[in-house]
């Protein structure tokens, strides 16, 4: 047996997956359970910073839901996506200051996750999703789907 058959037989790609899911959605939903909980300091912070409250409260919202949608499989192409480009953007407009080398590591950082979250939306989040769950109680058969094909294989299609 090869290393690729026995990976496929224990199915590794979904268990590495979930494992990258959790690893990648633990810092948004520390981060949005932070600021939710400490608000009032949280909106101060914002605002030193030129942010306003509407967009304080749509940070959380994006933060926790598309963690939670990342971490458990639901929709999680789309929370990934959103993700993705919350990254970029944070990158952009609050981490340009490479004089600091702190600001660097931190827009480097949002860089690297935004590259996570946008390999993620390609590849789905696997069999251990809530997703694959409710998608076999709906079509009344068993939970264990077959194997999504890899990208290196042939086309897919990105259903969000």
């Amino acid at each position: 047996m090869t290393p690729i058959e026995l990976a496929e037989k224990l199915h590794a790609r979904d268990a590495v997956l979930l494992a990258g899911r959790l690893l990648l959605s633990l810092i948004f939903v520390h981060e949005g359970l932070e600021l939710a909980t400490h608000f009032e300091g949280a909106q101060k912070a914002m605002a030193a910073l030129g942010v306003g409250t509407p967009l304080l409260l749509a940070t959380i919202a994006l933060q926790l839901g598309a963690g939670l949608s990342v971490a458990l499989g639901i929709l999680a192409r789309l929370g990934a996506i959103g993700l993705g480009l919350f990254c970029l953007m944070t990158a952009g407009l609050f981490h340009t200051n490479f004089a600091s080398q702190n600001e660097l590591l931190h827009f480097e950082k949002d860089l690297a996750i935004a590259g996570g979250m946008f390999i993620l939306a390609l590849s789905g989040s696997g069999r251990l999703s809530v997703d694959r769950v409710l998608a076999g109680l709906a079509k009344d058969t068993k939970i264990d789907p077959p194997i999504e094909q890899h990208l290196s294989v042939g086309e897919t299609s990105l259903p969000v």
